[in-house]
């Protein structure tokens, strides 16, 4: 199976079977990808993670894949400061790459009462393959 159809397969899942928002989505896969196992406290930190709690600020997909940076950077040894760069760098090529690091210009419609569920399902995709690639990129 190839990384996107792996990504798409686990979005899926998270998105409609458990029901999951965009942060714990994009903490989970890339933990899955990495064989990192995360602390239940981890996952529940990221509850309200999906645009400040459809809010609109940074967006979910931003917000765990700079949390996972930091996760994936101590498991690697890495010094704070090159963690702290890898986000800045991070934020930079995501805003490049997707136009915006804010829920409410990411995701399609905005937050509206009548919205259908997980309309960031296919960004969601795009931005955990990004962030993938990212994260290989630096190893």
């Amino acid at each position: 199976m190839s990384i996107e159809e792996y990504i798409r397969r686990k979005v899926y899942s998270y998105y409609w079977d458990e029901d999951v928002n965009c942060a714990t989505v994009m903490l989970k896969i890339l933990s899955e990808l990495h064989e990192i196992n995360l602390d239940l406290q981890v996952i529940n930190s990221a509850i309200g993670m999906h645009g400040a709690g459809c809010f609109g600020a940074q967006c979910g997909l931003v917000e765990g894949s700079l949390m996972f940076i930091g996760i994936w950077g101590k498991e690697k040894g890495l010094s704070i400061e090159r963690i702290v760069d890898l986000c800045y760098c991070f934020a930079n090529e995501f805003e490049q790459r997707f136009s915006s690091l804010l829920c409410k210009q990411l995701r399609p419609q905005g937050f509206k009462s009548d919205n259908p569920p997980h309309l960031c399902e296919k960004i969601t995709n795009q931005a955990i393959k990004f962030t993938a690639e990212y994260l290989e990129e630096k190893s």
